[in-house]
């Protein structure tokens, strides 16, 4: 007689249990959604910094050629999306009999996305040159 008042004592205990369990799986499987999420915003960021680091080597490279051509190398562009800007220095130099010479520091950054929201990205190279 003992056993079964027992038994009947525990009848709402299963129920307790499985809610448990559900709850659990549910955050369980929660959390996994929204690291599938973050996790592939992450690669597509990763992409679009990629991307904006070869936008800026154009960039750099066009004013490179400016440069050496002796124009004007500053500009601002538009690469596959990137709004790029050159700028342009030029230090001239004389070191004891030698011929004068020009040093041209170039630097170009690559943007996407406007300024403050989550998704952008930007990037600057710089280059020294003679």
């Amino acid at each position: 007689m003992t056993n079964y008042r027992f038994l009947k004592n525990q009848a709402g205990f299963t129920l307790v249990q499985a809610i448990f369990i559900l709850v659990v799986l549910a955050l369980l499987g929660a959390a996994m959604v929204r690291l599938i999420g973050v996790q592939s915003s992450t690669s597509v960021m990763a992409l679009q910094q990629a991307r904006a680091y070869q936008a800026a080597r154009s960039g750099l490279e066009w004013g490179a050629a400016r440069a050496a051509a002796g124009a004007d190398c500053k500009g601002d562009m538009q690469i596959n999306g990137f709004g790029v800007s050159v700028v342009c220095g030029k230090d001239d130099f004389t070191e004891g009999s030698q011929p004068p010479y020009s040093v041209y520091s170039i630097s170009a950054t690559a943007t996407i996305g406007a300024l403050g929201s989550p998704d952008r990205v930007s990037r600057t190279v710089q280059l020294r040159m003679r």
